[in-house]
């Protein structure tokens, strides 16, 4: 082997050994080692921008401006409020509530977004009703990961799938992954249901303290309410029609958020905020991630990958999706799933150019898997670090051996529903 492809695989393994140690911080890991490719000469630093898939990029900055707007308005506090009181300040009712709500807006925004709009309000039912604040974050974890895998725009695998493979749209993504997330939502949101039906009690009291809320209260600026649903609408459109208007997800995304910036009129100190709240660690993550994998593709080590996985399969497109299915899910329960996302791409890919002519159950075993998998532990995607943070700040500790015992054979269930899926409807001749 030589030197260059040596010296790839070397800074690859040290990242990711950093990235699941948590020792330094993911992004600095993940930077230092996209410097280090260039600095060593694996890639030249124009190619190294060249594998840096601004499409992702894009697509991620610009919603996170949408919504970091629209957060402004409470729409997100009072949809959570409605539905506590809907479910009549029943703990267990409201769980189901949240859940359902968690996996609504993951499918349509990004899951890291929807946890950390859905996590405060959390915070604040689970006070009046003086419960167990864990169960409910835990829902939240787990069908935030099974929202975000019905759309192209809800999960960031899903994102680098779709920006790397063009023939898969927006619709393409609801039309293979919708189905399975839906029936999977249901049954973990069963198994949870009994998991914890004898944690969350309260007294009659305290369900009235919920009916008393007044929901109507947490919108603050219906002008701003009405602006930002409007773009938001119009940009969710444009990711359904981006094919057929021929602009890429990243441009329909940076440009409903420019001109909700435009719309809305805000000053340069309002500007600074809201550039604030993009999650400039997540961008420098993925960006940092790119040139890493970069390293592994030029050197041909990716090609090398994708051809031994064909001989260990024979070719044969049943097993290699069964394989890349269950691979996705046990890999990206323990470490992130971006970062196997990223190095899975390049090698499906280079599948196509050895003779693998219907590549198309690869992507979605691989997207299922990833998002899915994300469910096995709590370093198992962003929004699980996200959420057991911002409960470490509100005195809850989620242990990882706690998370374990209820994620894990969530994640095992959902891996095989969605095996018999891509089974029955992909490989089935």
């Amino acid at each position: 082997m030589e030197k260059q492809a040596i010296l790839a695989i070397g800074i690859f393994l040290l990242t990711y050994a950093f990235i699941i140690s948590e020792k330094v911080h993911r992004t600095i890991v993940a930077m230092v080692g996209g410097v280090v490719m260039v600095t060593l000469g694996v890639v030249s630093q124009e190619s190294a921008l060249h594998h840096i898939d601004f499409n992702t990029i894009g697509l991620l900055a610009g919603m996170m401006i949408i919504v970091a707007i629209t957060g402004e308005t409470g729409l997100f506090q009072y949809v959570a409020i409605a539905a506590a009181k809907r479910a009549n300040g029943d703990p267990l009712r409201i769980l189901i509530s949240l859940g359902i709500i968690t996996a609504v807006f993951s499918a349509f925004l990004d899951n890291v977004t929807t946890v950390l709009l859905m996590v405060p309000v959390t915070f604040s039912i689970a006070r009046q009703l003086k419960v167990n604040l864990e169960p409910y974050l835990i829902t939240e974890i787990i069908t935030s990961n099974i929202g975000g895998t019905a759309t192209l725009i809800g999960d960031p695998p899903n994102i680098m799938i779709g920006s790397a493979v063009k023939e898969l749209s927006f619709m393409s993504f609801i039309n293979n992954l919708a189905l399975i997330s839906l029936v999977t939502m249901a049954v973990s949101l069963l198994v949870l249901l009994f998991v914890y039906r004898n944690q969350l009690k309260t007294t009659e009291e305290l369900k009235s303290g919920i009916m008393d809320l007044n929901e109507k209260k947490e919108l603050k600026d219906k002008v701003l309410l009405m602006k930002s649903l409007i773009v938001l609408g119009l940009t969710i459109s444009g990711f359904f029609l981006h094919q057929l208007i021929h602009l890429e997800s990243a441009t329909v995304a940076l440009g409903g958020a420019f001109v909700l910036l435009l719309i809305t009129n805000k000053s340069e100190h309002d500007l600074e905020h809201i550039f604030n709240r993009i999650e400039w660690t997540t961008i420098f993550f993925f960006i940092g991630l790119f040139v890493v994998v970069s390293g592994l593709v030029e050197t041909g080590i990716i090609s090398s990958l994708a051809q031994g996985a064909i001989e260990l399969t024979g070719g044969n497109i049943k097993i290699m999706s069964i394989l890349i299915l269950w691979l996705s899910a046990l890999a990206s329960a323990f470490i992130d799933n971006i970062p196997f996302v990223a190095t899975m791409i390049p090698m499906i890919q280079d599948m196509g150019t050895m003779g693998i002519t219907n590549l198309e159950p690869l992507w979605w075993s691989l997207a299922l898997g990833a998002c899915f998998g994300g469910n096995g532990s709590l370093i198992g995607a962003s929004a699980n670090l996200i959420v057991v943070g911002l409960a470490a700040q509100e005195g809850t500790h989620i242990s990882f051996l706690r998370f374990l015992a209820v994620g894990f054979p969530i994640m095992v269930l959902s891996v095989i529903l969605a095996n018999i899926y891509i089974y029955v409807r992909y490989l089935i001749v």
